[in-house]
């Protein structure tokens, strides 16, 4: 007597077709690749034809076509004949005070809040929360009431403030999340070797938020170096503008120099362009950090 094998065939997991469940057909993928290489050009024309104005004479800024005649006149007019280094210098003055306190207040109130319990925390992180939801037209009337009362309207202090007022609350939000991912016995040895909580938080947490810290700077940098609506409003007077405010001189109801505006914001994004490539390595682990539970 001989017995029947029945043989049931396996199924693989990839269809007849050829392609795995994840696999995209050709025409899934040049449709996936047009896209992709629509949306670079749309982003990148804008910069790239502001470069290239910025090399025009003034009578070709509404020329459609690549630069005709090169020229390095647009520069020289704007770092010679206006304030351009009087606004470049209120920037740096601002930007660097803004970035220095912001990062510092910043990591110490979220890390004040990640690691002690105290009597009205609750109430004061809804606060920087809530500080978040008023838009920029809503506080410059407020804001300029205040610093008019406190003398501080045409001095580089008062945008510092304004601009800390801005970027503290989210920054210490995202300190907090970030200091809530560093294990507290590193905090626990530091006592133990006879460290006070100050000098726990800035020679042994301080070192590893190094991330969280560099998205903080960035952060604070750009509200200040491109920030127009405070700028505008709080500073008057040529010589104390701000790069921000120093473009708005260049096309206003009276005249309209594309050429030297084009020219100061290519100036004025290679700073910003300088800080985004010292901290670009740092910025997609530190504006992950706090994402995830352990």
């Amino acid at each position: 007597m001989t017995d029947t094998i029945t043989r049931t065939p396996v199924r693989t997991g990839r269809p007849a077709s050829g392609r795995g469940r994840g696999e995209r057909g050709p025409l899934a993928l040049l449709g996936l690749h047009l896209a992709l290489l629509t949306a670079s050009v749309v982003a990148v024309f804008p910069p790239l034809w502001l470069l290239a104005t910025s090399f025009k004479p003034k009578t070709d800024a509404f020329d459609t076509s690549l630069v005709k005649d090169f020229t390095f006149g647009n520069y020289s007019h704007v770092v010679r004949d206006t304030d351009f280094l009087s606004w470049l210098q209120n920037s740096l003055v601002v930007v660097g005070l803004t970035t220095l306190i912001g990062v510092f207040v910043s990591a110490t109130t979220g890390y004040a809040v990640s690691r002690f319990r105290f009597p009205g925390m609750r109430p004061l992180m809804w606060m920087l929360l809530l500080t978040q939801m008023f838009p920029v037209a809503v506080l410059i009337v407020p804001l300029y009431n205040l610093l008019a009362g406190l003398g501080l309207l045409n001095q580089p202090i008062g945008l510092v403030v304004t601009y800390l007022t801005v970027a503290v609350p989210f920054c210490a939000w995202m300190m907090k999340g970030y200091f809530d991912g560093i294990p507290v016995e590193i905090d626990e040895a530091g006592r133990v070797d006879g460290l006070s909580p100050f000098g726990t938080f800035w020679r042994l947490v301080l070192p590893l938020a190094k991330p969280g810290l560099a998205v903080t700077a960035f952060y604070t940098f750009i509200t200040g170096w491109g920030e127009v609506a405070y700028a505008s409003a709080f500073m008057t007077g040529e010589e104390n503008l701000t790069l921000a405010g120093g473009l708005q001189t260049f096309v206003n109801q009276y005249t309209s120099d594309w050429g030297a505006l084009t020219a100061a914001a290519v100036i004025i994004a290679v700073p910003a362009a300088l800080v985004f490539g010292l901290v670009q390595r740092h910025l997609v682990s530190g504006l992950t950090a706090g994402a995830t539970k352990s």
